[in-house]
């Protein structure tokens, strides 16, 4: 009975670190993403400035 209850908080445990790593993980990609939308915004810019 008690070694149940130990392992189902040991489940929720590792689901809330399963969590935890896909939201690093989205938050570095929505970085990249803005770090290539600011890329290509310096691009347009020098294009239409040395064209």
């Amino acid at each position: 009975r008690e070694r149940e209850r130990e392992r189902e908080r040991e489940r929720e445990r590792e689901r809330e670190r399963e969590r935890e790593r896909e939201r690093e993980y989205g938050e570095r990609e929505r970085e990249r993403e803005r770090e290539r939308e600011r890329e290509r915004e310096r691009e347009r810019k020098w294009n239409r400035t040395y064209k």
